[in-house]
């Protein structure tokens, strides 16, 4: 065995977990999660999971599952080893599973390798004036919204940056923007913790719609090329693969599929969080508006204090030993981020929004697998902020935000009423 933390581990109650979940899952829950990460780390750093496998909670717990290479992404030979067909063979969760989220080395090394860092300090500073430009006018549309009293924020503001952003960056044509968050929207069930069966049909239906567009924008482009990314990447994998259109097709597709979607849910709930975070507290809005340099942090604050992904899976690679509880070989694990987020050895005062805090989170992850876009995000939710403070000094939600309560994975917020 390799142990790979000594943190304290407890038995626990399978009821008393099953009653956690189904909290998380309610709109209470959604609304104010951080009962719930306190109830489950008492409970211990690592917790058995009603069905098997584990919760893991502690911040240090957590970090070490994310970096560790003892531990695996669960990749189609961890699939094909379970004994739930219907979940684990459904044409979307076989979509997902061949995308980098979901790869482990050498092809995920190979794949990750070829790509770079799409997003590096030379690109982000190409992109910022486009960002920029992109939240003035949403900012415009949000501001007449606003002339008749009330506005959805995440309608006019939160949904349509991200798209508008990785459409640019990808040559995605902006009429297309709203079918692909709506197949987005719907795709995403099937990478749930327990999807249902009529979850799974809706992202087989969405996955078939999405595997559609992206094949025929990967034809169109290769007929048409273009000066973005995606012409880019058919360059590349076409080279690779001299003799297989297929294969360099199916990789194609992978990459601008992934990123695509990656892209847009996580980060529509960022900006909105972001926004929300901010505008609820007038008090916290008007010091960061006289601190402006402060930006960052209360970026980094807002990713702390309510993560857009709440949970993440890893496999055991061998029998170990995490936060002084055996973990057998080929065991599933989940990283809950906001647990860890919360843990006070780590964030004192966890409950309490403080943009001076200085970071302290794992909401993009950790080592081989650590968030593509990442930074992306960062530059959405900067330029955001700041132009909201600039130009909407008195904006302040109407109600709280409307959350998918079905999503303990991937949340979604599907509404924030804003007005001035």
């Amino acid at each position: 065995m390799t142990a790979v933390g000594d943190i304290r581990g407890t038995t626990t109650d399978r009821r008393a977990v099953i009653a956690l979940l189904r909290r998380l899952r309610s709109g209470e829950g959604h609304a104010n999660p951080l009962p719930v990460w306190e109830e489950m780390r008492a409970l211990g750093d690592v917790v058995r999971a009603p069905w098997g496998g584990y919760f893991v909670t502690g911040f240090e717990a957590c970090s070490q599952v994310l970096r560790g290479r003892n531990w695996l992404v669960p990749d189609f030979a961890w699939q094909e080893r379970q004994p739930d067909p219907e979940r684990w063979q459904a044409p979307a969760t076989q979509e997902m599973t061949r995308t980098l989220i979901r790869l482990n080395a050498p092809t995920h090394t190979c794949q990750r390798r070829a790509l770079g860092n799409p997003f590096d300090r030379g690109t982000l500073e190409a992109l910022r004036p486009g960002i920029a430009a992109l939240v003035s006018e949403l900012l415009d549309d949000l501001a007449e919204e606003l002339r008749d009293g009330e506005a959805d924020f995440v309608r006019t503001v939160g949904e349509r940056l991200p798209v508008r952003t990785v459409g640019r960056w990808l040559g995605l044509p902006p009429e297309d923007h709203a079918h692909i968050l709506d197949f987005t929207h719907r795709q995403v069930y099937a990478q749930e913790l327990l999807p249902t069966k009529s979850e799974l049909a809706v992202s087989a239906q969405a996955t078939l719609e999405m595997r559609a567009y992206f094949t025929e924008l990967i034809r169109h482009r290769r007929a048409h090329p273009g000066n973005d990314v995606l012409t880019g990447w058919i360059h590349y994998w076409d080279a690779q693969y001299p003799d297989d259109r297929a294969a360099a097709d199916q990789v194609i597709y992978d990459l601008t599929m992934f990123i695509t979607i990656a892209s847009l849910e996580t980060s529509a709930v960022l900006l909105t969080n972001a926004v929300w975070f901010l505008t609820q507290d007038p008090s916290r809005a008007a010091w960061l508006r006289a601190h402006p340099q402060h930006i960052d942090d209360a970026v980094e604050e807002t990713l702390r204090y309510d993560p857009p992904v709440w949970l993440n899976s890893r496999v055991a690679a061998e029998d170990t030993v995490l936060a002084g509880t055996p973990v057998a070989k080929d065991t599933t694990v989940h990283v809950l981020y906001g647990a860890a987020a919360h843990d006070p050895r780590r964030n004192p005062d966890p409950e309490v929004f403080d943009i001076r805090r200085g970071g302290g989170h794992l909401t993009f992850g950790g080592g081989a697998h650590y968030c593509l876009g990442a930074a992306l995000a960062r530059l959405e939710a900067r330029e955001l902020l700041g132009q909201v403070l600039e130009r909407f000094p008195t904006l302040r939600p109407t109600a709280p935000p409307a959350y998918d309560t079905s999503r303990v994975v991937f949340r979604r917020i599907t509404s924030l009423k804003v007005t001035t």
